[in-house]
């Protein structure tokens, strides 16, 4: 069904909210962490700085619970529409792209309140 290869044993991941078709996160996953994302309906990835598998909230508790899946027509990405527990960015907004990059090149932040403090949320 998904094809592994093209990009080095990896698919790219885009992750939407399933009412508002906002873009949460883009990430990738490996076989086992889209297998496992069909089988739980929980978001799994794989970390390339990690080199690790993860399940999305395993930490911090903001969960992805999949609604859809759509697959793009070369089958080297997917598209999940997921409801998001909590935030999706590590750094504590809603969304992974809460930045808008300025034709001047600056960047003007989009969401001025966070939904968590990460310092707290991924303590060690």
């Amino acid at each position: 069904m998904m094809d592994f290869e093209k990009a080095g044993g990896l698919i790219a991941a885009v992750v939407q909210d399933y009412e508002t078709g906002e873009v949460l996160q883009v990430s990738w996953q490996n076989p086992e962490a889209f297998e496992l994302t069909r089988k739980t309906g929980r978001m799994h990835y794989y970390s390339r700085s990690r080199a690790k598998l993860w399940m999305k909230g395993e930490t911090s508790g903001h969960i992805q619970e999949v609604q859809e899946i759509r697959i793009d027509c070369d089958e080297d990405a997917a598209v999940y529409k997921v409801k998001q527990v909590g935030g999706a960015c590590h750094t504590g907004y809603r969304s992974c792209f809460h930045r808008r990059l300025e034709p001047n090149g600056d960047l003007t932040l989009l969401e001025a309140k966070k939904l968590f403090d990460p310092a707290q949320v991924y303590a060690q």
